[in-house]
């Protein structure tokens, strides 16, 4: 008899289940793969446009949405358990947050 089998017995349920896989379709990968092409492109254009101040904001947001793209489709993140996301979300933030404190200090030298 194996641990699993003996902790099954014992608890009614096993205790460690194994990683679950996710395949995601090529379907689903090929719209992802345009879409972060669209916005590379639109990035492009952005850049072209006199924005002024908002440019970089203009860029900022659509990498953004592009980095949001690759770590749920790509990295798995939308199949990770609701633990692991909101890591990953306060860790992104507090990236916002310095990088945000970076432009303000360099905005008023």
């Amino acid at each position: 008899m194996t641990t699993e089998t003996a902790e099954i017995k014992e608890s009614g349920h096993l205790q460690s289940e194994p990683p679950h896989e996710h395949v995601v379709s090529y379907k689903k990968l090929v719209a992802v793969w345009i879409a972060l092409l669209f916005l590379t492109v639109t990035t492009v254009l952005v850049t072209r446009v006199e924005l002024g101040v908002w440019k970089v904001w203009a860029a900022l947001a659509i990498a953004c949405l592009k980095s949001g793209l690759v770590i749920a489709i790509f990295m798995h993140m939308k199949y990770e358990p609701r633990l692991f996301r909101i890591i990953l979300f306060v860790a992104l933030v507090t990236l916002a947050i310095f990088i945000g404190l970076t432009f303000f200090d360099v905005l008023y030298r």
